[in-house]
């Protein structure tokens, strides 16, 4: 064991604080921030508080003969350690007869799929749903890919926009 003298201990305790206060102030910045409007991006407010908002993207999701393929959330592996940031999830969305005709047209645009919602707490408790558009993720391999990727991109985007705002809807 080592001592420590008082000077050391007040020293460590300084440290600590500073470490604390620097992790809320960390934490109170991420909450402030939003999903601003890009090119090639959907953002879409909705009146529902975080868990509402995932549940209901989980089911437009279904309800629009999609898959649920991937889902990853920040948030809870911080809550698991003891420390809360605001909710995000990441769900990744395909369907197995789009992953056939994208490969078939684009072996590197199998990179991109799933397509991923991004689902974000705001400050205000309210979440927000965003997410790429199919035809932005799309768009680097159509060269070499042709009319087939962009048929499938052209298909999904009206898919993509229908999740969203079925589950945006109060």
């Amino acid at each position: 064991m080592i001592a420590l003298t008082s000077s050391r201990r007040l020293r460590l305790a300084a440290l600590a604080v500073a470490a604390i206060a620097t992790g809320a102030a960390s934490a109170a910045a991420q909450t402030a921030q939003t999903i601003a409007p890009r090119a090639g991006w959907s953002v879409t407010a909705t009146p529902h508080a975080f868990a509402e908002a995932v549940r209901k993207l989980e089911e437009a999701v279904k309800a629009n003969k999609m898959g649920l393929v991937t889902a990853a959330s920040a948030s809870e592996g911080a809550k698991a350690q003891g420390i809360a940031i605001p909710g995000n999830r990441v769900v990744g969305v395909f369907r197995n007869d789009f992953a056939r005709r994208m490969l078939a047209a684009s072996l590197p645009a199998g990179i991109e799929a799933p397509i991923r919602f991004y689902v974000t707490e705001g400050a205000d408790g309210k979440a927000t749903i965003s997410y790429k558009t199919p035809g932005a993720v799309f768009a680097p391999y159509l060269d070499g890919a042709g009319a087939d990727l962009k048929k499938v991109a052209e298909e999904l985007d009206p898919i993509f926009a229908a999740i969203a705002a079925e589950a945006a809807k109060p």
